[in-house]
């Protein structure tokens, strides 16, 4: 017989039952279930509210079912509606009375909302950790490619020379705010629900504050109503795997652009390839396109919440269950796509040559060029159509601005001089920047020794 079918006059049809369980996904959450259930029954115990000996029993109970579910001993079946029934259940089957006086003044809508806010914390802080070992590995590859020059690129047009420590430097900055979104998460989210009841507390003198304490919570919730009706925190998470996810995504579609023959900067290691069941030639990189197709995956979960949301009246509504298969789907896949990806791009070959081969053999030196004039007091705008007129020369003749003899460049302007060619150097033009944030070695260094001083100490 159900918990709560007290008033009712008829069993609830099979498929209705099938259709209402959440066991199936929720199970996952029984850690967090009992943990609750323990403080709560401290409490209540403390309060005089329930004799100590059956708070005594009751948590003896809760921490041998915990032992047994994790050992194996305790397989959940169909015949639960969902986790905070079958552990009841289950405890009321194995200690009897004890058991029953365990929900005493809380309510399913707390203790779901209580087990999802842990749940969440935990999932939160082990994304933290994930983000935080990839900034360090990043930060520690970088190091090994302050003077590797390649193209940047706008418009996926070649534009000014970088490094690829420079280039590395912007995703560990992504990753830097990223994980900083979910710290802020945290942090917000760290209320406790339990006592809310299921809208509007209970009779009862609970005390919120000492289970707080107890579940390492920084104080209890203060609105019943919105207590129990409350998904923001799971939407602000998803939120945030959705931009890691975008920033995944984003280096991904780089590197299997730049691991393509025609650009060829880099090789995936075979670890993290895999090969054609036709063309015995290929070496796909499979791995950075399920991270980035399963980006879309994340934005779909935090799409399906926003939607569930909407335009639910206060309190909880049956609607607000679809939350966990949608957040439980999006963390399990960022989680496995940051592991994923940071094996694979610290195992990956950079081709240096290449790369500096293709800054050469290109116009990325234009800009140095116009500022070269600048400095000889020539206006900007006007030293911006002079190498403009001189790059259109170079592509038709099929040359570059170095290949330009110096007597040719007079044509254009009467201030070039010998120095030009040094100016045109795509080495020369990633040296001479001194601005904060440039790709200059020593400054993108500094950079990296700032992150791997703050990261690695964490």
């Amino acid at each position: 017989m159900k918990l709560w079918a007290g008033r009712f006059e008829e069993k609830t049809d099979k498929s209705a039952d099938m259709f209402n369980s959440s066991l199936s996904f929720d199970k996952r959450l029984y850690k967090y279930d009992i943990t609750g259930s323990i403080a709560h029954v401290t409490m209540l115990a403390k309060q005089n509210i329930i004799p100590q000996a059956n708070a005594d029993e009751a948590i003896k109970g809760l921490k041998e079912l915990l032992e047994d579910i994790e050992t194996g001993k305790v397989v959940f079946t169909d015949g639960y509606e969902d986790i905070h029934m079958a552990v009841e259940e289950i405890l009321t089957g194995r200690i009897g009375d004890s058991a029953k006086k365990i929900h005493t003044s809380r309510s399913r809508n707390d203790q779901v909302a209580l087990d999802m806010k842990m749940y969440t914390r935990d999932a939160l802080i082990g994304i933290s950790a994930q983000l935080e070992n990839l900034i360090v590995s990043l930060a520690e590859m970088a190091k090994q490619h302050l003077t590797t020059i390649l193209p940047g690129y706008t418009h996926m047009q070649r534009a000014q020379p970088i490094t690829l420590a420079h280039h590395i430097s912007a995703y560990i900055e992504m990753f830097v705010r990223d994980n900083s979104r979910i710290i802020d998460c945290v942090n917000r989210m760290n209320t406790m629900p339990l006592g809310a009841g299921a809208l509007a507390c209970s009779t009862f003198n609970i005390d919120r504050d000492y289970v707080s304490e107890l579940l390492d919570f920084k104080a209890p919730t203060l609105n019943s109503l919105d207590t129990v009706s409350d998904r923001d925190y799971l939407i602000e998470a998803m939120s945030a795997f959705s931009m890691i996810m975008m920033h995944l995504s984003r280096f991904c579609e780089e590197l299997i652009i730049w691991s393509t023959e025609e650009f060829s900067f880099v090789s995936m290691s075979d670890a993290f390839s895999t090969g054609s069941s036709m063309m015995p030639q290929k070496k796909n990189p499979d791995m950075a396109e399920l991270i980035r197709g399963k980006t879309g995956r994340v934005y779909g979960s935090l799409v399906t919440l926003l939607c569930v949301m909407k335009s639910l009246p206060l309190a909880y509504n049956k609607d607000m269950q679809e939350d966990k298969e949608s957040f439980f789907d999006a963390y399990d896949t960022t989680t496995a796509c940051l592991d994923i990806f940071g094996k694979m791009v610290v195992t990956m070959k950079v081709n240096k040559e290449r790369m500096l081969e293709s800054a050469k053999n290109s116009f990325v030196n234009a800009t140095d060029m116009a500022e070269y004039l600048v400095k000889k007091d020539v206006p900007f705008r006007d030293a911006h159509f002079i190498i403009g007129a001189l790059v259109k020369d170079c592509i038709n003749e099929g040359i570059y601005l170095a290949d330009m003899p110096l007597e040719r460049l007079k044509e254009y302007s009467e201030v070039f001089e010998e120095d030009i060619y040094n100016v045109l150097d795509v080495k020369t033009s990633v040296n001479v920047k001194t601005a904060k944030g440039s790709p200059n070695p020593k400054i993108v260094e500094k950079y990296l020794n700032g992150i791997l001083n703050e990261y690695s100490e964490i």
